[in-house]
This record gives structure tokens, C-alpha cells and sequence, in this order.
């Protein structure tokens, strides 16, 4: 089992705990990992994108000259595509970008990101993750102390509105809990930093 120290958010540390096999100590899967980025950001799209085809625009009923002897090409609408102000010949229409991904994968998905950042040692436990008040600096002063105020995403067990918006105001860094957790989000940013509590919920829904 692989063991993580657990820091204080005075960035000392206070204890180790042993993590799950199953969960952070598989050897990572890149082809699966990368389904799952995929399939993530695909499903952000919201395919609303639309052009007008020529019997869509406005105008364009009556025929521009006859068809023969002005020494023009022949022309049936001002609105065919070669026209200015004409309609787009294959434009983009409103259509789902959605892929889906089993719930096999999702979960090899996930295990092998958090793998991937014990690997990287880019994962940091904190023993408890807490705001007395609304107050933007006792984050940044825990982020600096754990060596995380570059790019981070803050994992807790359950909503903590003072935590969440103290984050908030903070560039860079992120709030998730456990059941809202996504590959695309574990891997976006440098520092994993999980309250213990949460670790153990993980181990709990993924083990």
C-alpha cells in the first residue's frame, strides 16, 4: 500500500496514512485516461452553432436576369451560395457533440488519475480543510505553506460554503467534492490537495 503524509494547513506534517491499492496504486492507464479527457470535453460543447442554407435566408425569390443571351453566367436565385448574402453551402447546424463512456472505464478513469498524481507526488492530504469566516487569505497562506499556489484543485468530503468561497477569489485554484470529482479536473491542475476525510470517502466509493 502506498503511504502519503498528512499535513496541517500550517503546512506541518501531523501523520501518514496508507492508501488504498485498488485506488491510488494502480499503474495508470494513458488510453483510458485520455477517452475520459475526451469524452469530458466533448460534452461541454453545446452544439448550438447554425448557419442559413439558401431557403433560409431572406430574399432571393425572383430570378436576377433570363437565362440566356446577356453574356452573364446563368443565375437562378441572389441568394445561392456564391453570392454575397447568400445562404452557406454546408455550414454547421445545431447538433450533440455527446459521447459516453461505460461504467468500467469511468471507474479505471478515475483510479488511474489518482494514481497518476500519488505517482507524480502531486497529491496532498490535509488532515482538515476548514474557514472559521469568509476569508480569502487563510486559503492562500494554507496553499503556500503546502507548496501548492500554483495550480490546484481543493477536494472536500462534503459543502463547505465558507471554504468554497474563500477559494473562490483565488486564480488558479478550484473546489470540488468527492462526488463530483472528474478526470479532466484531476489531472488540469498541478496540485491534488484532498482533506483526509475525503480520501477516505473515495476509498470507500472506488476501492
Amino acid at each position: 500500500m502506498p503511504k502519503i503524509s498528512v499535513y496541517d494547513m500550517a503546512g506541518k506534517q501531523v501523520s501518514e496514512m496508507e492508501l488504498s491499492d485498488a485506488v491510488f496504486g494502480i499503474t495508470p492507464n494513458q488510453a483510458v485516461l485520455h477517452q475520459a479527457v475526451v469524452t469530458y470535453l466533448a460534452n461541454q460543447r453545446q452544439g448550438t452553432q447554425s448557419t442559413l442554407t439558401r431557403t433560409e435566408v431572406r430574399g432571393g425569390g425572383r430570378k436576377p436576369w433570363r437565362q440566356k443571351g446577356t453574356g452573364h453566367a446563368r443565375q437562378g436565385s441572389i441568394r445561392a451560395p456564391q453570392w454575397t448574402h447568400g445562404g452557406v453551402a454546408i455550414g454547421p447546424k445545431p447538433r450533440s457533440y455527446r459521447l459516453s463512456l461505460n461504467k468500467k472505464v469511468k471507474r479505471l478513469a478515475l483510479k488511474s488519475a489518482f494514481s497518476a498524481k500519488v505517482l507524480d507526488n502531486d497529491m496532498i492530504v490535509v488532515d482538515k480543510i476548514v474557514a472559521e469566516e469568509y476569508k480569502t487569505k487563510t486559503m492562500v497562506n494554507m496553499l503556500k505553506a503546502l507548496g501548492a499556489d500554483r495550480k490546484a484543485l481543493i477536494v472536500l468530503p462534503e459543502t463547505d460554503e465558507k471554504v468554497v468561497k474563500s477559494v473562490a477569489n483565488i486564480p488558479g485554484v478550484a473546489t470540488a467534492y468527492v462526488n463530483t470529482l472528474n478526470v479532466y479536473d484531476i489531472l488540469k491542475y498541478d496540485k491534488f490537495i484532498v482533506a483526509k476525510d475525503a480520501v477516505l470517502k473515495i476509498e470507500e466509493v472506488y476501492a
